[in-house]
Formats: C-alpha cells, structure tokens, sequence
C-alpha cells in the first residue's frame, strides 16, 4: 500500500483503535513555546531529565512534543489523563506500556527536521521511520557500508536523478523493520532486503536470519511532506493479515487535549 500525500486527515471527535486497523499520525514539531510548555507538564522526571540532556534547544523542544503528544494520544485511545501514562524500556531502549493489560495496544514513534510520525496498533508489533531528504548526504557510500549488495546493485541501477529517492526508500522501510521487531541497530541492516525502487510496492523481499520473517511483515510506504521519506512496518497476525491504515494530521485545533 502506498500512501499518498493528500490522505492525511482531519481526526474524528471520537478516537477508536479497531483490532484491523493502524493508526499514524503527522505531527508538526513547528510549535509555539506555550504549546511546549504545556505538553512538558505531562512528562514524568525520568523524561524531564533526558530533555534537559539535549544541548541544543531545537532537539529537546522536538522531543518534549514528541513524547508529550505520545502521553496524549495514549491518553484519547484510554480515556485517561496523560500523565497517567506509564512507560518502560526493553534492552534496546524501545518504549512501551508498563501495564500490559492495556488492550494490546502497540506503538513507535519517529522524527526528522521539522515533522514526526506516531504509529499506533493492537496486538501486533509496529514501527515506523520518517527521515528528510537531505541533499548533502553522501548515499551512495553510505549505501555501500550499511545496505545489502542487492539493494546497492538496485540503487546503482537507478538513474541519476532517482537515486536519491531510492536511498530513503530503502533506508526508511529498513528502519521501521528493524524498530518494529524491537531490537535496535544490533541486527545488521545487511542482513535482509527491501524494495526500494520508486514507484515499486513497499515490502519485506528477503531475510537471511530467518526466511519465514518476509510473510510474518507487512511494509507500507508513506509520504508525509515534500522533501521526506517514511514507511511503516506491520506484524501480521492469524486474526489480521490486513491491515486498515487511517492517517491523521495532529492540530491544536483539532480539541484533542
């Protein structure tokens, strides 16, 4: 499934996560000081703490909204408040609910520049990656250090003006696979193979670790904004092979909060 720009949405007054469906929402991290000082309010020491790490300001505003708009949207799909909210860490760092019992609800979140994405699910695993296409990254010999020999073989293969393009395809849907099975950077991203042509469906095509990994995924590409790739990693499970994806523009606006 390949998503296009103009179907991010208004969200409904009434926020309801169905067992087929995935959630992501568009965030703007553009926001005034009185929007970053009221979401730093619902953030608990241990996150208060790690924002006051950040050297630059830019970087601990962006991630003062990002996990404040997290506490949020958590708090809509649970009927709570959210400072309510209560997360712990696996080994690699990858947040999730401390009470288990919440109705099996899965997310991950991702930022780049000047926009962030949060994925939201129900029992399965999810992750998704955005990245701004920057125009001084030397791709091709990053693709060489981090990037199968297949995928360096299709990149190269690409015309000139593409290539680009194709190198965020393929590192973004790379990413939202390797966050959505939880594991950070420890699995090499050498180890299996995407699409990454433009224009080509998103998709899990090879993984030398273990081959049943390419019919368990489910990889979307998304397109957030001019001048950023994304794509969005999905477990299938026996109840839900398929999967809805509804995709929502967070406002202040939109009386969420």
């Amino acid at each position: 499934m390949n998503m296009q720009e103009d179907i991010w949405n208004n969200p409904p007054a009434q926020i309801a996560l169905k067992g087929d469906e995935v959630h992501v929402w568009r965030v703007s991290l553009d926001r005034p000081q009185t929007t970053i000082e009221r979401l730093s309010r619902l953030l608990v020491a241990d996150e208060l703490a790690k924002a006051g790490r950040f050297r630059f300001a830019k970087d601990r505003n962006q991630f003062i909204i990002g996990r404040g708009l997290l506490r949020v949207l958590l708090g809509r799909y649970f009927a709570c408040e959210p400072a309510q909210i209560r997360f712990c860490y696996s080994s690699y760092g990858k947040p999730s609910l401390e009470d288990g019992t919440q109705a099996g609800l899965q997310f991950n979140l991702s930022h780049s520049h000047q926009m962030a994405l949060l994925a939201f699910t129900r029992d399965r695993n999810v992750g998704v990656d955005i990245e701004y296409m920057r125009p001084d990254v030397e791709f091709e010999q990053l693709a060489q250090h981090f990037f199968s020999p297949t995928e360096c073989a299709v990149l190269l293969d690409v015309v000139p003006v593409l290539r680009k393009e194709t190198f965020y395809n393929c590192w973004t849907r790379k990413e939202a696979y390797i966050k959505a099975r939880g594991e950070g950077l420890s699995m090499p991203l050498d180890l299996f193979d995407v699409s990454l042509r433009p224009g080509e469906p998103a998709a899990l095509l090879q993984c030398r670790e273990n081959p049943a990994e390419v019919a368990r995924w489910s990889l979307h590409a998304l397109m957030p904004g001019e001048q950023y790739a994304a794509a969005l990693a999905v477990e299938k499970t026996c109840k839900y092979t398929e999967q809805r994806i509804l995709c929502w523009d967070w406002s202040e606006e939109a009386k969420l909060w």
